[in-house]
C-alpha cells in the first residue's frame, strides 16, 4: 500500500486576502502541510494573500500553484518567488504552467507555444534562483546577462509544472521537480499522468465537503461539480487532452457525461462525485483519499467548499491527519 497523501488547501483569488490568512492559520493549527494559492487572469493575484499567509503563519509550506510565464515573465517569476521565500524562512513552492489560453489570449497576448514557453520559463527561473548571471536565448522567452540582485535562500526552491497533455507531461517529467493535475482530473487519470511523468512529487487540486451526514456532502457539492464540469466540459470539445483527462481515466462513458453537462440535476450522480471531488462524512473521505494516494498523488490540495469550510477542515484534520499522525 503506497503511504497517504499530505494533505493541503487550496485558496483562491475568489478571496478576500484577509479570509486567506484565517484559512492558512486554521491549516496549520490542524495540521494540513500546505496551502496553495491558485492564479487565474483578471482574479486578485496571490502575492498579497500568500505574503500575509507567509507572515501569520510558522511551519507550513506556502505553495503557489500555478503561475503562467505569459503573464509574468521568467525574471519576474524569479524575483517574486526568491523574495518569498526568504519571507516564509524557506517554505515557499512553485508551480508553473500555460494553461487557460483562451483567457490570455483576451489580454492580446501570443500563447500560441505553450511547451516552448515552459521550456523557457524553467530554464530562466533555475538559473537565476541559482544565482547566475544567466543569458538563454528562447522560443518564447529571453533573457541576457540578467542576474538577481540578491542571493536567494534556496538554489533548489522546488519548481513544479502544471501538466495534462502527454507532450507537457512527457516535458514535466525532463524539466521539474514534480507534477500539478488539476481540478476535475480524476484518480485514474491521475495514476496515467504519474506513469508518463514520473513525478518525484504529485500535487492534486480537488474540492471537498466533510459532514457528519455523507448523503448531505455529496448533494452540496453537485452544483460546484456541475459548474465545473460545465466549464471543462466546454474545454474538452476544443482540446482533446481535457476531454481525456475527464473521460478515458474517469469510468464514465462519454455519452453520460453530456448528458451531465446538459442536465447537471438528474444528469451528476454518485460516480462524478466520487471521481472529481472528496465528499462525505469524515471516513468517507478518508477512503476518497486513499484512492489518490494509490494511484501515486502525494499531496492532495483540498478547496473546502462547504457553508463553513473552517469546520470542515476541522472534521477532516480530526478523523484524516490525526489518525496519519
Amino acid at each position: 500500500m503506497k503511504p497517504s497523501p499530505r494533505i493541503g488547501i487550496r485558496l483562491h483569488g475568489g478571496l478576500d486576502p484577509h479570509r486567506s490568512v484565517e484559512f492558512a492559520r486554521a491549516a496549520e493549527a490542524n495540521g494540513f502541510s500546505s496551502v496553495w494559492f491558485a492564479e487565474n487572469p483578471m482574479e486578485r493575484g496571490v502575492m498579497a494573500a500568500v505574503a500575509a499567509c507567509a507572515v501569520a503563519t510558522n511551519r507550513i509550506e506556502l505553495g503557489i500553484g500555478v503561475w503562467n510565464p505569459y503573464l509574468r515573465h521568467p525574471a519576474q517569476i524569479a524575483m517574486e518567488i526568491g523574495a518569498l521565500d526568504e519571507l516564509s524562512g524557506g517554505r515557499a513552492s512553485l508551480g508553473l504552467g500555460s494553461g487557460l489560453a483562451a483567457p490570455i489570449r483576451r489580454l492580446g497576448i501570443d500563447n500560441s507555444r505553450p511547451l516552448a514557453a515552459m521550456r523557457d520559463a524553467f530554464a530562466i527561473v533555475r538559473g537565476l534562483l541559482a544565482g547566475r548571471a544567466v543569458t538563454y536565448k528562447g522560443a518564447v522567452f529571453s533573457v541576457e546577462d540578467a542576474r538577481l540582485s540578491y542571493t536567494p535562500r534556496r538554489p533548489d526552491l522546488p519548481l513544479l509544472m502544471a501538466a495534462r497533455g502527454p507532450q507537457a507531461l512527457a516535458l514535466s517529467g525532463r524539466i521539474a521537480d514534480g507534477l500539478m493535475i488539476s481540478n476535475m482530473c480524476p484518480p485514474g487519470f491521475a495514476a496515467h499522468a504519474a506513469g508518463v511523468a514520473r513525478p518525484g512529487r504529485l500535487v492534486q487540486y480537488a474540492p471537498c465537503i466533510v459532514s457528519a451526514d455523507g448523503d448531505a456532502a455529496r448533494s452540496a457539492i453537485k452544483p460546484v461539480l456541475a459548474g465545473m464540469l460545465k466549464t471543462f466540459w466546454a474545454l474538452g470539445q476544443k482540446v482533446p487532452a481535457a476531454k481525456a483527462s475527464l473521460v478515458d481515466h474517469s469510468g464514465i462513458p462519454q455519452a453520460d457525461f453530456a448528458a451531465a453537462a446538459a442536465s447537471p440535476e438528474t444528469g451528476i450522480d454518485r460516480r462524478f462525485i466520487d471521481a472529481f471531488s472528496i465528499a462525505g462524512t469524515p471516513e468517507e473521505c478518508r477512503t476518497r483519499i486513499e484512492t489518490y494516494a494509490e494511484a501515486g498523488v502525494t499531496d492532495l490540495v483540498l478547496t473546502f467548499i462547504g457553508a463553513d469550510p473552517l469546520a470542515d477542515m476541522e472534521r477532516l484534520a480530526r478523523f484524516s491527519l490525526a489518525r496519519k499522525a
